[in-house]
């Protein structure tokens, strides 16, 4: 496979996402960066997920770096990323889930960001959205840098806000685990080598969130993040005790 140095792919994750993958496709078009690939996976989608990218594409034309990459099997969001990784022609890759939303500038500015740095990891502060992904003014702020000691106790790193370089991190690094909260063990994984994540505060990305209750979803985040701690990073108690008090803390703050 031919690499470029300067290529984004940018990988989206697609499953039953016909509601607002032609804004997406949209969004990206609109990126005053324009050395992008865009990489989207269906994951086997019920829905008209398929047949809407294939209608973008055509309006694209041939000109526009837009795959559709049609899975044979539901596998989830972690190897549907990972099929993306794989077929990724760019030095650098982007995540983006089909319901999010990237301002123009997003890819612009965090590249020239990650290059200041000379970094292989950044992302980026963020703003809730509605369902219509209107800017609800809850802004998350971010660190400058994040090590892994830090990142076990405060998932800022929001997976629509990363930017990676492959060149200093390696394809194999940044691929995700097949674990419940997937990318917050790819940010550990990448962290826990030695890589610093460097984070720009500045508002590229809207986090679409539906208005129903998240109390449910709430049980299954602390569930998740705990299983983490013990199985995936092999915590101790009282370190996981220690990480997960300042995780729910932080996490009630940033959605107040």
């Amino acid at each position: 496979m031919e690499m470029t140095g300067e290529l984004v792919s940018i990988i989206v994750p697609v499953y039953n996402a016909g509601s607002y993958i032609e804004e997406t496709i949209r969004m990206v078009c609109a990126q005053t960066f324009r050395e992008w690939e865009l990489l989207l996976v269906d994951d086997c989608s019920k829905d008209d997920s398929r047949e809407r990218i294939r209608t973008c594409m055509e309006k694209a034309g041939p000109d526009k770096q837009i795959r559709l990459i049609e899975k044979n099997l539901n596998e989830g969001a972690a190897r549907a990323r990972n099929t993306g990784i794989d077929e990724a022609k760019g030095r650098y890759i982007a995540f983006l889930d089909a319901d999010d939303v990237w301002l123009p500038d997003k890819l612009e500015r965090e590249l020239a960001f990650l290059k200041e740095k000379d970094a292989a990891f950044a992302f980026t502060a963020y703003e809730f959205g509605d369902e219509q992904a209107k800017p609800t003014g809850k802004i998350v702020h971010v660190p400058a840098t994040l090590t892994y000691r830090e990142a076990l106790s405060r998932t800022v790193i929001f997976t629509s806000t990363v930017l990676l370089d492959t060149d200093k991190a390696g394809r194999e690094l940044i691929r995700m685990p097949e674990v419940k909260s997937e990318d917050s063990a790819t940010w550990w994984k990448i962290l826990k080598n030695g890589f610093t994540a460097y984070g720009l505060d500045e508002v590229l990305t809207i986090y679409r969130r539906p208005a129903r209750s998240l109390s449910s979803n709430k049980l299954e985040a602390i569930r998740r993040i705990w299983n983490l701690y013990r199985k995936q990073e092999k915590l101790s108690l009282p370190q996981s005790c220690y990480n997960l008090f300042f995780w729910a803390l932080r996490a009630t703050l940033r959605r107040l």
